[in-house]
């Protein structure tokens, strides 16, 4: 039997009818909605509509913003800082992936910061806004609301996964790049507790500093293990620790702030090509930097030498065509939110 394969529109369409029912204004309910399906789109499948229910249940809950904009706490052109209100972070982090670009057009680079916003999802799903128009652009995230992740030589968790993208435009497709300062996520693992499975390796700990591939140390004091694991996780924590300053940091408003329900700063940063070498001359470096990797001889068991984001884009137009394939349970697990809110839930094609 195969997987079930629904329209990327009809999910859209779907999204977006339950998020403006839920009473998110029009332009909020559709940057939700577009971002949460191209997370599906992508592959992203526990930061896509994994997290509809989730959501709607904030904005039941009063935690997110329905309505409104963002507070401008500061404007020098170049750089900019918000309060976003916890309005959804679809929106804003799309706003300043936009205002940046327009930003950068003038100045050659562009930062935008975002305090007290609500989850942002995954953060590949904005690079290509600017990709798209021959822009780097990077963007980190972090939750001073959440705090699963120890230092590197603690037991106690401080921070989050921290993640960090990069979107780099080459001549061909762009290169992708989402990483975080943890080897997994708080998604994957409440998907593995709920599955009832494992992780394939220790990327975990528990309370007492002892590594495990269980995620259901995590409901008794356990924490995600940095990138690097027992071994080297100097280098997710020193990853973790830029990213908080550069976002919670710069927005002025964190974890010293002990702000209560979910909470996101988001920081965002663009660089126009023109402004420095060139297009053509990035284009150069970019393009022999892709050839190369790929031309890369292969080590045994991998059949070739693939780009950060390769795989999300070929998936994207193979689930534009042929139908995207949700994770089990997705559809079932908005059916209720779905009949309470009087949408109809899309079938498969």
């Amino acid at each position: 039997m195969t997987d079930p394969r629904y329209s990327s529109d009809a999910l859209l369409t779907f999204a977006h009818s339950l998020f403006a029912g839920a009473g998110l204004e029009d332009d909020k309910a559709t940057a939700v909605a577009t971002y949460l399906v191209e997370a599906d789109l992508m592959g992203h499948s526990t930061h896509g509509l994994a997290l509809a229910g989730w959501y709607l249940q904030g904005i039941a809950d009063g935690i997110v913003t329905k309505t409104g904009s963002y507070e401008t706490i500061s404007d020098r052109g170049p750089s900019v800082c918000w309060n976003g209100n916890r309005l959804p972070g679809a929106w804003l982090t799309s706003e300043a992936v936009k205002l940046a670009m327009e930003r950068a057009g003038e100045f050659g680079t562009a930062t935008v910061v975002i305090g007290n916003s609500h989850h942002i999802g995954a953060l590949a799903a904005y690079l290509p806004i600017a990709t798209e128009k021959g822009l780097l652009v990077s963007i980190a995230s972090s939750s001073p609301s959440g705090a699963q992740v120890a230092p590197f030589g603690g037991t106690k968790g401080v921070y989050t996964p921290d993640p960090v993208a990069h979107g780099i435009p080459t001549p061909g497709d762009p290169i992708l790049i989402d990483i975080s300062a943890s080897i997994t996520t708080v998604n994957m693992a409440q998907r593995l507790i709920r599955e009832g499975r494992q992780y394939e390796a220790d990327w975990l700990m528990d309370a007492e500093g002892n590594p495990s591939r269980n995620p259901k140390v995590l409901e008794t004091g356990g924490t995600l293990l940095p990138t690097g694991g027992i071994d080297h996780g100097q280098k997710g924590y020193g990853m973790a620790l830029i990213a908080e300053a550069l976002t919670q940091g710069l927005a002025g408003y964190g974890r010293a702030d002990a702000p209560k329900g979910t909470n996101a700063a988001v920081t965002v940063q663009v660089w126009d090509p023109k402004a420095f070498g060139g297009n053509a001359a990035f284009l150069r470096q970019t393009g022999w930097l892709v050839d190369a990797c790929r031309a890369n001889p292969p080590r045994p068991g991998i059949t070739k030498v693939r780009l950060p984001g390769e795989a999300a884009m070929s998936r994207k137009r193979s689930a534009i065509e042929a139908g995207v394939v949700l994770h089990a349970g997705i559809i079932d697990s908005l059916v209720a939110h779905a009949e309470r809110l009087g949408v109809e839930v899309p079938a498969p094609i």
